[in-house]
């Protein structure tokens, strides 16, 4: 399966927040769409940078509470791993696994098309066992 096709199923929404927002606004974005990161770009299309809550976590281990008065461009990651909507989800995985990172940006020609999580992977992965399953139950109860 394609990512364009996890792409149909969760849909294409992506949340943005500019660079020179602060790292609290950021902390409010991610906490009202109950999610893991939120891509950083300025114009919405290009991507400048991905924040994370690991990212937030490890500025506020590293310079305490002033970090929430900082902009989200000195801590976000700036060296973003993408895909492109033709990635195998197994290319995902291992891309995912190589990487340790847990949200990939989907990208068509340089713009931004999406976001998928490991949990839209794992979702996947899930569906894709219990179609198998139940083929293979069907098939041992009517074999012809």
């Amino acid at each position: 399966m394609q990512v364009s096709i996890v792409l149909q199923g969760k849909g294409a929404e992506v949340v943005t927040v500019k660079p020179r927002d602060q790292v609290a606004a950021v902390l409010a974005v991610l906490a009202e769409h109950h999610i893991g990161a939120v891509i950083v770009s300025a114009d919405g299309q290009r991507i400048d940078g991905i924040c994370s809550e690991r990212d937030i976590v490890r500025a506020l281990a590293g310079h305490g509470a002033a970090v929430l008065d900082a902009t989200v461009d000195s801590l976000m990651t700036t060296r973003v791993v993408t895909c492109q909507p033709d990635t195998t989800v197994e290319e995902l995985m291992a891309t995912m696994t190589d990487h340790r990172i847990r949200h990939v940006p989907v990208v068509v020609e340089g713009s931004l098309a999406g976001v998928v999580s490991i949990g839209d992977v794992v979702k996947d992965r899930i569906a894709a066992l219990e179609h198998e399953t139940q083929v293979l139950h069907d098939y041992i109860a009517n074999p012809f």
